[in-house]
């Protein structure tokens, strides 16, 4: 049993382009009560909207730390730019657009206990977007692929809401990653499997959004997310 009390939660929110939800973002992460100390870690990653001069309006009356990039450079660098300065025992990445819920955070935080190395928050298939069933189809297969090959049972590799324990992975893990994109889900997850390190998964909150609302991800990231996995593959062999 973890003693949350004694334990440091990171939560690194990586932002590009999101004016029209980071306040809200960053408001309903500061205002969770969890039972563990917390910081908030936000990664203006190159944003051409108004996201940048919110996040430093909002730095007066939120307690977080901002990290900028002068230009995007993908959600992996985010993350592992935001990693550079935590001082957290565990880290979770929030995404800046609401598609999930930090009302989840606790729930995951439950879950990490014993020998878990990560919490992932398994999105279900109830809804997608619009005119979006390549997204399904994308995560399901690269799902499919990295079980195959992992000999896993994971449901969906592709969540954005992906707990992990410092204290099992490490920062060496992370700093090891070489995506810079989406497909930093499938890489950091090929990595916790090949050193057998304990990944499951809850049910979360998800609302999807398509390309019309912002969504970044498309089909080249699938393709990415593909040669990654086989990448992380012929390198474990």
């Amino acid at each position: 049993m973890l003693l949350y009390h004694q334990m440091k939660l990171s939560v690194i929110i990586p932002c590009h382009n999101e004016e029209k939800y980071i306040e809200k973002v960053l408001t309903d992460v500061n205002s969770l009560e969890l039972p563990c100390e917390k910081e908030i870690i936000a990664i203006n990653d190159g944003s051409d909207d108004n996201t940048k001069a919110l996040l430093k309006k909002l730095k007066g009356g939120i307690n977080f730390k901002l990290l900028e990039h002068n230009k995007n450079l993908g959600k992996g660098t985010a993350i592992k730019t935001g990693l550079g300065i935590t001082t957290g025992d565990l880290i979770i990445i929030q995404d800046a657009d609401l598609e999930y819920d930090p009302a989840d955070i606790p729930f995951l935080l439950k879950k990490m206990e014993g020998d878990v190395w990560a919490v992932y928050g398994n999105r279900g298939i109830k809804r997608w977007p619009k005119r979006g069933f390549h997204y399904m189809l994308g995560a399901k297969a690269l799902t499919f692929l990295v079980n195959f090959i992992y000999r896993s049972n994971l449901h969906d590799v592709y969540t954005g809401y992906k707990l992990f324990n410092l204290n099992k992975t490490g920062k060496e893990l992370f700093k090891n990653i070489k995506s810079s994109g989406f497909e930093f889900e499938a890489e950091i997850t090929c990595k916790i499997l090949e050193i057998q390190g304990k990944i499951i998964e809850v049910p979360i909150n998800y609302t999807p959004r398509n390309k019309a609302e912002g969504k970044h991800i498309g089909l080249r990231d699938a393709f990415k997310g593909f040669f990654t996995i086989m990448r992380c593959f012929a390198e474990k062999k």
